[in-house]
């Protein structure tokens, strides 16, 4: 069995990839990202994989600022309608399932915001604004194949495999959007707390 990198070598060059992703954002699709949110009806969510675990933390931090977000699939999330918007993750901008829900959610009136790291892409080409965060992703032969496929066939690298800098960079990025959020409304921690779940 080879000897693996020490941990704290692998976070510190996580963390100076993330900051180069940091600087390559583009301050206009940003400020057009948090202007949809501040002015929509209601925020729905949505990701595959561990992309869909960093949406289903992002509507956390939404419901937690008094915004009204769901989360794309659960059983207790509304219909959408026109004034409503909807935040997907998506790396290559093709996952297929979450391609063809923005089709649907465009259809019906609702606005697509992206995160992703193609703007280019299936998404992107429908998406009313969009925020690229550069990475180096994995090869894939067909990006619209699902992430599942992807993990199976074992197309990954040793450092940061399967998309990781991205889903990371996008809950880094998610939660920055928040802290802003939070500057624009005057909305302090207390706030935070008072919607936080008290019965778990």
């Amino acid at each position: 069995m080879s000897e693996c990198s020490r941990v704290q070598d692998m976070i510190r060059l996580m963390a100076s990839k993330i900051n180069e992703m940091a600087e390559s954002l583009s301050d206009s699709e940003v400020q057009n990202f948090i202007d949809e949110i501040m002015h929509a009806d209601r925020i729905y969510v949505m990701g595959a994989g561990r992309s869909g675990l960093v949406a289903k933390a992002f509507a956390m931090r939404l419901m937690h600022l008094g915004l009204k977000s769901y989360v794309i699939g659960e059983t207790i999330t509304p219909a959408m309608k026109k004034g409503d918007i909807v935040v997907a993750f998506s790396g290559s901008g093709e996952t297929k399932t979450i391609a063809e829900l923005c089709e649907t959610a465009k259809s019906i009136g609702g606005k697509i915001c992206l995160v992703s790291s193609k703007k280019d892409s299936r998404i992107g080409r429908i998406a009313d604004t969009a925020v690229v965060i550069e990475s180096h992703r994995d090869t894939v032969k067909d990006e619209s194949a699902e992430y599942e496929i992807r993990q199976m066939m074992g197309e990954h690298k040793s450092f940061a495999p399967l998309g990781t800098l991205f889903e990371t960079a996008s809950m880094v990025f998610s939660d920055s959007i928040i802290s802003a959020i939070m500057e624009i409304t005057e909305c302090d921690e207390t706030e935070l707390k008072g919607r936080h779940a008290n019965i778990e």
